[in-house]
């Protein structure tokens, strides 16, 4: 099994209490229905910071991490599939997945 990291990008905020609860529910019952294959339930990331050789930048950089989740998956296909169930994708963000290379 390969380890793959799901990195979150866009998506929008619940405005009510309501929507957050319900936001809640979906990301609690997607990745509880990776079961085991969830090996780090990750979590939300604020705005970042880009550091080049020009300097930091305070912008996010040009596609901005939201959040991250860490699977396991038998090949990348495998990863996508489970990737295709994220809640974030109903809040018109999107998955990018790649796979952890072990050092």
């Amino acid at each position: 099994m390969t380890k793959f990291i799901f990195a979150y990008h866009g998506g929008s905020m619940p405005e009510t209490d309501e929507e957050r609860a319900q936001v809640m529910a979906a990301w609690q019952g997607w990745m509880q229905g990776m079961g085991e294959a969830c090996i780090d339930m990750g979590a939300p990331v604020g705005m970042s910071q880009t550091v080049s050789s020009a300097g930091v930048a305070d912008d996010g950089g040009s596609n901005p991490l939201s959040g991250y989740t860490i699977v396991e998956a038998a090949d990348a296909g495998a990863a996508c599939n489970m990737a295709k169930g994220c809640p974030i994708l109903d809040a018109g963000g999107s998955v990018e997945v790649a796979p952890i290379m072990e050092m």
